[in-house]
């Protein structure tokens, strides 16, 4: 037990809880973690059974869940929820991280609260892993903070690139900011400041990264203000489903498309894998004392034994001392930034 990860589950969050997160447990096995599953004893305790032995977990009741249709104003009560006890979770020391497909919103703001920010970073970001031609990359924020200053983006590319150290494997992480242009006179003033900054403070800093550039893949981490990435991130999300749909309906139109796609129905499998979404599951809201994954709403067990393997990759890695050490390395770039905003 002593060398287990423990991670907490809010196991009554999501469109199929607590179906979804049994399903992925059993389906990942991960034998070296102990689980903390927070919800309704008597559904929880129904689903477990399909658990193998060798998974070790504890269930601990909870007689509210947090629901899609709470907003901000339930926050005090939510404290109370399967979901606020998982994050107190962590908060006490039990657990080494938490994972919920629930309430977005009331996820950030309880975890917020219940954790704190770490000392170094002013604003907590979420941020995922997009998956692109070149290669995947880790995208910040999208959707966590939508109005940015410099110190913010800054902040954004300390977090971005540790976590990408922790899910790529990899020590030399390339960075990148979002604008609407690769030339240096190009973008927003928040854009152009942060690029001086960037160039003096990011030595794997490679330039400006345009919208195609997130699915090409020119960038390890890519940053941005949490309103243009979460603009970014739902265009991606709506041309993949519209492309889909177009696809599917293209291959059914007239039975020579039919048979063509028998014929190609190796290629076509290979391109839905790719593509599937399920696979790419877990967001984090980088920045928090304690490593808070955000599994999707609509997550089956396939997507969320993918959440829980983002969160066991950046438990292994360590990922917030990679964040404390680079904070240190660059504290001079922040006081620059200080002493020109006083």
């Amino acid at each position: 037990m002593m060398d287990k990860k423990v991670i907490a589950i809010d196991g009554m969050g999501g469109d199929y809880a607590p179906v979804a997160v049994f399903d992925g447990i059993a389906l990942g096995g991960f034998n070296d973690c102990h689980f903390l599953i927070y919800g309704d004893q008597k559904k929880l305790d129904a689903c477990a059974q399909k658990l193998p032995s060798s998974v070790s977990f504890e269930i601990r009741h909870a007689d509210m869940a947090v629901t899609s249709e709470m907003d901000i104003s339930a926050l005090r009560s939510a404290r109370k929820s399967g979901l606020g006890l998982a994050i107190q979770a962590v908060r006490d020391g039990e657990a080494q991280a938490v994972i919920s497909s629930g309430n977005t919103g009331l996820y950030f703001a309880l975890a917020k609260i219940i954790l704190k920010t770490m000392d170094g970073i002013d604003r907590p970001a979420l941020a995922t892993v997009l998956p692109g031609k070149k290669h995947d990359s880790i995208c910040l924020d999208l959707g966590a903070n939508a109005d940015c200053k410099a110190r913010n983006l800054m902040d954004f590319a300390v977090l971005g690139e540790a976590l990408a150290r922790c899910v790529f494997h990899k020590d030399d992480v390339s960075i990148g900011l979002l604008n609407i242009g690769s030339e240096d006179y190009k973008g927003n003033a928040l854009v152009k400041e942060s690029a001086k900054i960037f160039k003096q403070a990011f030595p794997n800093y490679i330039g400006f990264v345009e919208g195609d550039g997130i699915c090409a893949g020119d960038a390890d981490v890519i940053v941005t203000d949490g309103f243009t990435g979460n603009v970014a991130l739902k265009s991606i999300e709506g041309a993949a489903k519209f492309m889909g749909s177009e696809l599917k309906s293209a291959l059914k139109s007239s039975w020579i498309s039919m048979v063509g796609a028998c014929l190609a129905k190796s290629g076509l499998a290979k391109l839905k894998k790719r593509m599937d979404p399920r696979l790419y599951n877990g967001a984090i809201f980088a920045g928090l004392n304690g490593v808070v994954v955000k599994s999707h709403g609509n997550s089956d067990g396939v997507g969320f034994c993918n959440a829980v393997n983002f969160t066991i990759n950046t438990l292994k890695q360590n990922m917030n001392q990679q964040v404390r050490d680079q904070l240190e390395k660059i504290k001079h770039h922040y006081e620059f930034i200080e002493e020109n905003n006083q």
